[in-house]
């Protein structure tokens, strides 16, 4: 069995990294990252939510619970409308799928080093 130095190991990884960042799946994914920062209406209501976090923030560290729970809701509500835009569904689905395959990947990695170290052990 050949063995491997770590700088050799971190070489390899590198170069798979590269090849996980040249699938399909992560181009969609970036393509469908830069609509999303380049969407005034996603835009518009980050920064109202950002705004309405602050407001939050200081509302509730003054104890004005209802006006708190007020800002949280209108906070909620901007969150799901940015939810509810299809270009936003499509990026987080996207960002699923890159997720899926990174998991793969290291489940993968996972199960075949502890397989080589179990038949390592028998013998």
């Amino acid at each position: 069995m050949a063995k491997y130095t770590k700088e050799e190991i971190m070489a390899r990884t590198e170069e798979l990294a590269r090849m996980i960042s040249q699938t399909d799946e992560v181009d969609y994914y970036k393509r469908a990252e830069q609509q999303i920062n380049n969407n005034q209406k996603v835009n518009d209501r980050i920064a109202q939510i950002k705004k309405l976090q602050k407001q939050a923030v200081n509302l509730q560290h003054y104890g004005k619970i209802a006006a708190w729970k007020e800002t949280e809701a209108k906070i909620d509500a901007l969150q799901q409308e940015i939810d509810e835009l299809p270009i936003v569904s499509e990026f987080k689905e996207s960002q699923q799928e890159v997720n899926d395959m990174l998991q793969m990947v290291t489940r993968t990695i996972s199960e075949k080093v502890e397989k080589n170290l179990l038949s390592s052990e028998e013998e």
